[in-house]
């Protein structure tokens, strides 16, 4: 094997294993937002939210509700 096709498969190997971690890290919540609503709604009932705020912290929201104008 050549010393360029040495180079290619171990770059390529890196960008493949790159791409391996980020799937379940960014693009599998992506695209199961309802999943995950769900699973929030269940971890989030029977909390006060201004309770566990930090005064001056934003109140949580929905991450994957659309932003309002």
């Amino acid at each position: 094997m050549s010393k360029n096709t040495k180079i290619a498969l171990v770059f390529g190997g890196f960008i493949t294993a790159v791409a391996a971690a980020f799937y379940p890290i960014f693009f599998y919540p992506l695209t199961h937002k309802d999943e995950y609503r769900e699973v929030q709604k269940m971890n989030r009932s029977g909390i006060n939210q201004a309770d566990v705020q930090p005064v001056g912290v934003k109140i949580w929201s929905d991450p994957f509700k659309p932003a309002s104008k």
